[in-house]
């Protein structure tokens, strides 16, 4: 064996990676990119979902953005006031006016009652691909929710489940970070204000099956041929006009 050569290789090699230590710790040095603490403390009191409900590109994009200025300190949905006051003390200031709590609502009351199947799918059961399928999906209804839960599968929080065949929101575990409002292929979901409690729980956009009743200008007008005396518009209307 050249035990010369075998040590002349062995010297090359290591003042190679001495070299190489050398450039890369004087690189290391030259292109280092200041931490920003303060961006670092915004940080550490965020939740850490990365939900993007902020409007921003997860949480480190969220700290950045406060941090610079461009995001208010209350700007986390997630955290809630708690989280904007760890902000607020970390930037210098007050916390700011927490905007009002929003939750997600399904705009559908077509459970199975309601929105019978018109014939048995047989497919993915996911939402996104059974609205391809022949009237929409199985269900009657071909505005009401699908009743496949891909919005309960992304909501991180626990807020959505699936009663009796179509999607219900718990409000006090909705954060209104949207990801269920940008997943429903039939865009059933939205952002409501929490302190509002009357809705309209229908997206159906079909006319009555009987269609006694037509508006001409702001006044109803009933069809006495179509009518069949089933009272419902009595009991629906708020001033007690139809007898």
């Amino acid at each position: 064996m050249d035990f010369t050569g075998a040590l002349v290789a062995a010297g090359i090699i290591g003042g190679v990676g001495v070299l190489v230590g050398l450039l890369l710790g004087k690189a290391s040095r030259v292109f280092k990119v200041e931490e920003n603490e303060t961006e670092k403390a915004v940080r550490e009191v965020l939740p850490g979902n990365n939900c993007g409900a902020c409007g921003y590109p997860g949480c480190d994009g969220l700290a950045a953005a406060i941090a610079s200025g461009e995001a208010p300190t209350n700007a986390c949905p997630v955290g809630g006031p708690a989280v904007a006051e760890k902000v607020a003390a970390i930037m210098g200031g007050g916390a700011e006016q927490p905007a009002e709590r929003m939750v997600a609502l399904v705009h559908c009351k077509g459970d199975c009652d309601k929105a019978k199947d018109v014939y048995r799918y047989v497919g993915p059961e996911v939402c996104s691909i059974a609205v391809n399928s022949p009237n929409g999906g199985p269900k009657a209804c071909t505005y009401g929710c699908l009743g496949y839960g891909e919005c309960v599968s992304v909501c991180e929080f626990g807020a959505l489940s699936l009663v009796d065949g179509i999607a219900v929101v718990d409000p006090e575990k909705c954060v209104a970070c949207g990801k269920c409002v940008s997943t429903c292929p039939r865009h059933l979901i939205t952002l409501v204000p929490a302190s509002k409690t009357h809705h309209i729980m229908c997206s159906s956009k079909e006319k009555g099956p009987r269609k006694a009743i037509e508006m001409n200008g702001n006044l109803p007008v009933i069809d006495y041929e179509k009518c069949v005396n089933c009272g419902i518009c009595a009991n629906k209307c708020p001033a007690k006009s139809i007898s």
